[in-house]
């Protein structure tokens, strides 16, 4: 049985996993992915992801690419949400495509397989609307975040 800890939720091998799955998505792209863990889901799943994505300053970068893989692992929810950049180029059937197969993934108790999965396709998806450019930085963290609060 997985810990509800966020920050024990993952195997270090997940994590490692996830994180290299970032970076190699990001290596093609200008867009910036974070994957965030939360114990409990305060209210709305998309909701909570916002105020992560504010609190992570994921709003910051500067073409507005930024997308967010928000869980909430006592509460087993789980939300993925984009930047304005992102929202005006990426159809919403990408993110309903990457949520189903995200949530087959974790219904398999494969969350690390399914956040990096998730990693990869959207490294895919943001290469061809946010190709990488001469002089493109990481503008955030790589690292999973977590917050282990009740």
């Amino acid at each position: 049985m997985r810990s509800t800890r966020p920050s024990a939720f993952l195997s270090s091998e997940e994590r490692r996993r996830i994180v290299e799955a970032i970076r190699a998505a990001e290596a093609r792209t200008s867009g910036e992915i974070r994957v965030h863990l939360d114990r409990r889901c305060k209210g709305d799943p998309q909701d909570a992801a916002k105020r992560v994505f504010e609190k992570l300053k994921m709003h910051a970068t500067a073409e507005k690419n930024g997308v967010l893989l928000y869980l909430a692992v006592k509460d087993r929810q789980f939300a993925v949400i984009g930047d304005s950049g992102i929202d005006e180029k990426v159809e919403p059937a990408f993110w309903d495509s990457l949520r189903d197969s995200m949530l087959d993934e974790f219904r398999q108790d494969r969350f690390g397989e399914g956040i990096a999965a998730a990693v990869e396709e959207i490294g895919k998806r943001l290469s061809s609307a946010f190709p990488k450019k001469e002089g493109d930085v990481n503008e955030l963290s790589d690292d999973v975040s977590t917050e282990d609060a009740s």
